[in-house]
Parts: C-alpha cells; structure tokens; sequence
C-alpha cells in the first residue's frame, strides 16, 4: 500500500513536470507592446494592427484557461509582433504628417519669396 501511494506521487509529480508551463513572459511582453503603441497614439494612426493584437492577446488568453499553451505562447507572440507593428506604423505615419506640413511651409515660404522679389512664373 505504502509502495503504490509513492508511486502515485512520483507519477502526479511526473506529470506536473511535463505539463506545459503558462506562457506568462510572452503574455506580458504582448500586454507591455500593447500599452507602448497606445501610448504612441497607435488607435489613430494603425487602428488594425492594434486591434489584430488585442484580438490575439484576448485569445492567447483563452488559450491558457483551456490549458492549450502552445497555441497560447504561440498567439501571445503574434499578439507582440502586431503591437511593435502598430508602433511602427504609427511613428511612420506621424513622421510622414511632420514631413508633409514642413513641406507645404517650404512651399508658402517660396511662394512668398517669389512675389517679394517680382519672380512669380
């Protein structure tokens, strides 16, 4: 009896050990890009990639209350991908906004140029 309680004990630990761990590190680094490309107005600028990466964190997270952490880890990472994407994108578009209205007060300043000095085409 003694010999199979321990065997027993040895078995659920055995199990244990092999059991997938909680992919809490990918999950973490998905929520901190999240919060990074809010903070980067990203809704504004990259709307559908931020949404694709709370949709997907939302699921990895289901993933864990199912116990199917490979799919879990697997979204979690997809779910940062789609974040730093949305950052990205929306330094580009900001930077692409700056560049843009720089460009038309080049124009104005040479427009103005033109009719103080008499040049006007």
């Amino acid at each position: 009896m003694r010999i199979a309680a321990v065997m027993a004990g040895l078995l659920t630990l055995g199990a244990c050990a092999q059991a997938p761990q909680e992919p809490k590190r990918e999950l973490d680094a998905a929520e901190q890009a999240i919060a990074t490309a809010e903070q980067a107005r990203a809704a504004e600028y990259a709307a559908v990639e931020l949404r694709e990466a709370r949709d997907k964190l939302t699921a990895a997270r289901d993933y864990v209350k199912k116990e199917k952490m490979d799919q879990a880890q697997r979204l979690a990472e997809e779910s940062r991908v789609n974040a730093e994407l949305a950052s990205a994108r929306a330094a580009e578009l900001k930077a692409k906004a700056v560049n843009d209205e720089m460009q038309k007060s080049t124009d104005t300043l040479e427009q103005e140029m033109d009719r103080n000095t008499g040049d006007g085409q």
